[in-house]
């Protein structure tokens, strides 16, 4: 049977199965521009799911083929570094060759259950040459300046057409012209070497599209982002000219769902991204346009870096412990790593298939900027020494069966990673009377906002929520969280005598999936302060028709709006 399928076939038909994947993915990817012109949202949400399950599908189905195919040099791990070589003459020329070594890695992992994991097998390290050292070219579209920035930004349009009208697009240009000279200093918009570069294609993700690139001058640049919106009977309209670093970079949040563009090498497109957000990790970028596994290899690169040129040790994350999750980081490493407990405190009516479902549902679904993007990983191996002892005392206590102790190596069968932020009740505890104000403000609209994606987050506590270096609040706590639609709100019931109020027992009756919006109050916040603000600012959360009209809304198919950026109304409110 070695004879009859080397390692070389073993080699291709990976490749195939890879190729498989990436037809399928383009034409998931491709059909967003018809989505966003025809108002598709339903579509589009629909379809975002779908290309992110692809890739076990296939995965799947290429570990199939290979095991009926191949026999016995597939289960041998010592036939696997002469397939790992001749996999790299096959990928060599390609222009998503990085990507191809991730798939590769997820066919050794699937065969072998995460066991005999070695750089001689599979990708740990990659073996492909740095961005910036390949030959070929991010496409993109030059727009020097031609004496008026009006002209650059008519250009543009010439340019991006799409197959439906823009609603008032003189309008539009006026926007973005005027957005641009208030956000920019007034000698760049008159300067003869300003030049505008945009990624040659539309990136789309939910109800929007968008321009991504840059405006520089011989000195400076900043970075650039017009988004497109298609209102409803309303046609095309430009929304914005967005240039504040911070707020390009909260369009590729790790909290947003990813982009649907059209790329033909990845590699070169992440560095022209992280060329204009410095700030971005390459695997939050590979993530942010729909790459996900990769962005996944590109992590678990960056962990054992900095494990390797560090002293950083394990500590459990601040915060209050958890109920259902226990929680550890590396403080210099902005990430928390997540283990099911083995017992749930008795208030949780859950068990582990629940909260492993409901994770994965925050895949699938739409963030909206509120929801903390989450990794899957298997058998992560740690030397004990990188433990702090306080922090693996608990580990092995609380989660025996996640957290195993083997000799001078630590194994952590399952866990998530998401990035770590300041959790919100430690947040307020040292906030300004201003900072205060605005994160309870941005807390209910969190709130509002996983509501319109059809997400109930259940246990809305303070705890649960974190405030990234941004200052947006998102939610990270995902074990008793529903969908929206399967809750049913309801208004506390008048008591039928004056002793009801005394009881010690409800007098309605309440089914498991009952929620009473007027008992929020107490239970969120136990500060009279923050309860009052919080009433001043988003009151209508404490009722229960608020609630209902939402279901009312997403049961009539209707997709509602939530802006990864700041529109001009907003600003002109500030």
């Amino acid at each position: 049977m070695a004879q009859q399928w080397p390692a070389s076939d073993i080699a291709r038909r990976i490749l195939e199965g890879f190729d498989d994947y990436c037809e399928h993915f383009r034409l998931i990817t491709d059909g967003a521009r018809r989505r966003f012109e025809q108002a598709l949202w339903q579509q589009a949400q629909q379809a975002s799911a779908a290309r992110i399950a692809l890739y076990e599908e296939k995965v799947g189905e290429t570990v199939g083929a290979l095991a009926g195919q191949c026999g016995g040099p597939l289960l041998d791990a010592n036939h696997w570094p002469r397939v790992k070589r001749a996999y790299i003459g096959l990928i060599d020329p390609r222009s998503d060759d990085e990507l191809a070594e991730t798939w590769f890695n997820s066919i050794f992992c699937r065969l072998f259950s995460h066991d005999k994991i070695s750089d001689d097998c599979m990708f740990i390290h990659t073996t492909r040459p740095a961005p910036g050292s390949r030959q070929r070219t991010v496409p993109t579209r030059l727009y020097p300046f031609a004496g008026e920035l009006a002209d650059m930004l008519a250009r543009i349009v010439e340019d991006y057409r799409f197959d439906v009208p823009f609603g008032d697009l003189a309008r539009d240009l006026r926007r973005l012209e005027g957005q641009l000279r208030a956000s920019l200093p007034d000698w760049v918009c008159k300067d003869p070497r300003l030049c505008i570069e945009l990624f040659s294609s539309v990136l789309y993700r939910n109800k929007g599209a968008y321009l991504i690139g840059r405006l520089y001058t011989q000195d400076e640049q900043w970075p650039l982002a017009i988004p497109l919106l298609h209102p409803e009977g309303q046609g095309l309209q430009f929304d914005a000219a967005i240039v504040d670093e911070a707020e390009v970079s909260i369009i590729f949040s790790f909290t947003r769902s990813y982009f649907m563009v059209e790329v033909a090498t990845p590699a070169q497109f992440v560095a022209f991204l992280q060329g204009i957000l410095p700030g971005k990790h390459v695997a939050e970028l590979y993530t942010a346009i729909g790459f996900h596994k990769h962005g996944k290899s590109e992590f678990y690169r960056a962990l054992i870096g900095h494990l390797a040129s560090s002293d950083d040790r394990f500590i459990m994350a601040p915060g209050v412990r958890g109920m259902v999750m226990s929680v550890f980081t590396l403080p210099g490493f902005n990430t928390v790593f997540k283990v099911i407990k083995d017992r749930f405190s008795p208030t949780k009516n859950v068990d582990r298939n629940t909260v492993i479902d409901r994770y994965r549902l925050v895949k699938n679904v739409d963030r909206v900027g509120r929801m903390a993007d989450t990794q899957e990983f298997a058998d992560f191996r740690f030397p004990v020494a990188r433990f702090e002892p306080d922090c693996l005392s608990e580990l092995l206590e609380v989660a025996p069966s996640t957290v195993v102790l083997q000799g001078d190596t630590v194994l952590v069968r399952h866990c998530w990673i998401e990035r770590r932020m300041t959790p919100l009740n430690l947040y307020l505890e040292n906030a300004s009377a201003a900072q205060l104000r605005e994160a309870l403000d941005d807390y209910g609209l969190a709130i509002k906002q996983l509501a319109a994606a059809n997400i109930f987050p259940g246990d809305m506590l303070l705890k649960n929520f974190g405030v990234t270096r941004h200052g947006r609040v998102v939610f990270y706590d995902y074990d008793e969280i529903s969908l929206l639609t399967e809750i049913n709100f309801r208004r506390i019931p008048p008591p039928r005598y004056p002793e009801d109020e005394m009881a010690s027992e409800p007098w309605y009756s309440v089914a498991p999936l009952d929620v009473f919006p007027e008992e929020f109050p107490p239970f969120l916040f136990a500060d009279g302060q923050q309860r009052r603000l919080f009433a001043e600012l988003h009151g209508e959360l404490y009722d229960a028709d608020y609630w209902k009209g939402l279901q009312e809304a997403i049961r009539a198919g209707k997709v509602i709006d939530v802006f990864p950026y700041r529109r001009q109304l907003e600003r002109q409110r500030q």
